[in-house]
């Protein structure tokens, strides 16, 4: 029953919205919606704006998992029209916040002892309050400043029927709806249950956040909150409290005379340092979640909110870094290359009419100068010309590209002459020579060294053992041959790297 209320509610939603009208959704849906709004007529308030704006409305009055599904979708632009993804990237993650007595109450039964005993104060007024948790203000007895982030009660029941709900019209979308099959909705529905089962245990988000403090240990980057895994449990999560200028208060932080140049120069590094160097990306980096301390000739970023992270593979990585690189070289012919190598389209697509197909999309771009190009715009054209040839999007890449798209904004409206080229360069070819130079040798070898040490019985008895009969030619090692081997192909790709880019 309460199933059925909910499903009402969602479609009556739908309709007060318009969403039936959109030009994707097939004609007989339409008409049934259209019949389904005759016996309620006074019920269908109607709201004006695009369809656009109208979706992003009908989420966030549907509650928090439909405004972290719109959020999900914003980064599924291989599904949605552009203006239907810039749309929802724009979806606020708040909701009225709930009762505080019911906030002490988590926490009591979280940590199993009385709020008197958890923090020397606690103030019951929150501090914010989004659609998944919220976030109190307190004091540790060593007088450490916190904040306290508890999650809304019975937020998971309510994920989950919904989640179930969503399936079960997946299910029938795909039977009833053709054309919807090629964006796979189940996948898509099941994608996003695991990313809020993930969100709703706080542990996880307090593990990314210590990940990410130590890639960023004494760094004049980022400063991540400290957590303190003593309060931290699947239902709270204590962390240090940042007291800093929120970074979309752009007035005041002229006011303040802090050099707005270094400060968007410094995102687009903190950027570029997560994904070349830790392959591991605060993937929720809007205004909300960004405060700028520190002193106004040299800012530093402060970032919260680790629910939401990124995470590339070393092949992926790889071939990012030469995609942008051949952007830039206007080499179309290895931006193909690359493509099929790295298996992002199949491997029996052909080269010639790929690359003739980024030269389409890509030249308009390389015609702009340096200071405009918008790596995030390229990174969004490689995957739609991908599409076109059957390239299998991963769901981190596309995560990749909004987080690029926001970081970009953000830099640019803090300083309208700022120059992603020259702030990306030289992390491009810090990594190039990381990845193709003799260090990079040295380090692998030190990696590899553990097993070859075990096996340097093995070798040396292989050297010292009596020679085979003349007429039988004597192999080296392996070992040592692999280690010539690589030796000689890195140096190779070194030497191509470099004559290259």
């Amino acid at each position: 029953m309460k199933q059925l209320k909910r499903l009402f509610f969602i479609l009556s939603t739908l309709l007060q919205y318009d969403l039936h009208r959109l030009p994707i959704i097939p004609r007989w849906i339409q008409i049934s919606f259209q019949f389904l709004r005759c016996f309620m007529p006074h019920r269908w308030k109607k709201h004006s704006g695009t369809p656009a704006e109208k979706m992003r409305l009908a989420f966030e009055r549907l509650g928090p998992l439909w405004v972290k599904f719109g959020q999900l979708l914003s980064t599924r632009r291989d599904m949605l029209p552009e203006e239907f993804a810039n749309e929802l990237s724009k979806l606020q993650d708040q909701a009225p916040a709930f009762q505080s007595h019911l906030a002490i109450k988590m926490i009591e039964q979280s940590l199993q002892k009385p709020i008197e005993e958890c923090f020397k104060t606690f103030n019951p007024a929150p501090l914010a309050a989004a659609s998944v948790a919220q976030a109190h203000e307190a004091t540790l007895f060593g007088g450490e400043a916190v904040v306290v982030k508890i999650l809304r009660p019975n937020i998971r029941k309510e994920v989950a029927q919904d989640c179930h709900l969503l399936k079960r019209l997946a299910q029938v979308a795909v039977l009833l709806w053709p054309a919807i099959r090629p964006f796979k909705p189940r996948e898509v529905v099941q994608e996003m249950k695991r990313t809020l089962e993930l969100e709703l245990d706080l542990r996880y988000e307090a593990a990314n956040a210590s990940l990410l403090a130590y890639n960023f240990e004494h760094s004049p980057l980022l400063k991540v909150p400290t957590i303190y895994w003593k309060y931290c449990t699947a239902d709270v999560l204590v962390t240090e409290q940042i007291f800093g200028t929120p970074i979309h208060k752009i007035e005041q932080l002229k006011q303040s005379k802090v050099n707005l140049k270094r400060l968007a120069e410094r995102g687009v590094e903190i950027f570029f340092t997560q994904v070349f160097r830790d392959r591991f990306f605060h993937a929720d980096m809007h205004a909300g979640n960004i405060f700028v301390i520190g002193h106004p000739d040299n800012p530093q970023y402060a970032a919260i909110d680790f629910g939401i992270m990124g995470q590339i593979s070393t092949t992926d990585q790889t071939y990012l870094a030469l995609n942008f690189l051949a952007f830039f070289q206007r080499d179309y012919a290895r931006i193909a290359t690359c493509h099929i190598e790295s298996r992002w389209v199949p491997a029996d697509t052909n080269a010639v009419e790929l690359e003739a197909a980024f030269r389409t999309i890509l030249e308009p771009i390389c015609s702009r100068p340096l200071k405009d190009i918008s790596f995030g715009q390229i990174l969004l054209r490689l995957l739609q010309v991908g599409k076109a040839y059957h390239m299998t999007i991963q769901p981190q890449l596309l995560l990749l590209q909004k987080t690029l798209l926001a970081i970009e904004g953000l830099g640019r409206q803090l300083y309208p002459e700022l120059d992603l080229w020259q702030t990306a360069k030289p992390f491009l070819e810090q990594w190039g020579k990381q990845h193709f130079g003799f260090k990079s040798t040295i380090r692998e070898l030190k990696k590899q060294w553990p097993f070859y040490q075990e096996r340097l019985p093995e070798i040396l008895e292989g050297f010292l053992k009596k020679p085979s009969p003349p007429t039988i030619i004597q192999k080296p090692p392996i070992p040592v041959a692999l280690i010539i081997g690589v030796l000689i192909g890195l140096c190779l790709s070194y030497s191509y790297f470099m004559l290259n880019y």
